[in-house]
């Protein structure tokens, strides 16, 4: 649940995230939380969403997180279907860019997807949601995240790195780009085996440039150590020619 508040003294606005303890202790997530508040207090960065701190009582534990005034990006995608070129590689470089700042910290965010997205006043893009990143120098095995995004290794439980952000961002990308996940299927069962395969096709509408279509591609590579870099990504001649470099879109 979230509120929007004014914060007294300076008339700043904030955003409360109300969370309930009694849901919190079923679902034995507290330490996730504290691992959630603590990794994203620390984080400071244009495109991530900042926790300036929580306090609690009995019954529930509130977080102060920064307002993102034009809301989720979920439901701006819906209503859009996708996205021009422009807009989606706008959008993909400032999140390489929140993402490579994570990853010099040792935290990897592991759940990049539309919903986990707001946009602040300047239509920017915060990556919001820090519940299932994990503060870490060594590979984890945990199975987590949304199965439309999740990278081969994930889906195979085999140790994973940083490369699995490069990974969903380029299902991201993709999304952008046709409006649907790049592996969906009816069943789960079809989606992981698209996965495992990394099945990917373009479908031939919306028209996607084979710029863009290159990038995806070396993005969505099943051996996590072939995947374009994130830095590299920044450099591809898709984002340098379509991206605002303010990582504000202009439409």
């Amino acid at each position: 649940m979230h509120i929007k508040r004014r914060e007294k003294r300076s008339n700043h606005i904030v955003a409360l995230k109300v969370l309930f303890k009694s849901q919190l202790q079923q679902s034995q997530v507290e330490h996730q939380l504290r691992r959630e508040v603590e990794i994203q207090s620390h984080l400071r960065h244009p495109h991530i969403l900042r926790l300036y701190g929580y306090f609690y009582d009995q019954k529930r534990v509130y977080l102060i997180l920064e307002y993102a005034p034009k809301g989720e990006l979920y439901k701006e995608l819906q209503k859009c279907k996708y996205f021009s070129e422009r807009r989606a590689a706008t959008y993909v470089a400032s999140l390489a860019r929140a993402l490579i700042y994570c990853h010099g910290k040792h935290v990897i965010h592991r759940d990049i997807k539309p919903e986990n997205l707001l946009m602040g006043a300047q239509g920017e893009l915060k990556i919001a949601d820090f519940g299932w990143s994990v503060h870490t120098f060594n590979r984890r095995r945990t199975m987590c995240g949304t199965l439309d995004y999740l990278p081969p290794e994930m889906v195979e439980s085999i140790e994973h790195d940083a490369s699995v952000d490069i990974w969903s961002l380029g299902v991201l990308c993709y999304e952008f780009l046709y409006g649907v996940p790049p592996f969906e299927a009816k069943e789960h069962s079809d989606t992981y085996r698209r996965i495992v395969q990394v099945d990917l096709k373009f479908p031939p509408k919306p028209i996607v440039s084979s710029a863009a279509k290159d990038l995806i591609s070396q993005m969505l590579v099943k051996d996590s150590s072939q995947r374009l870099p994130l830095h590299k990504l920044l450099e591809h001649p898709w984002i340098v020619q379509n991206a605002d470099p303010s990582g504000v879109y202009r439409g």
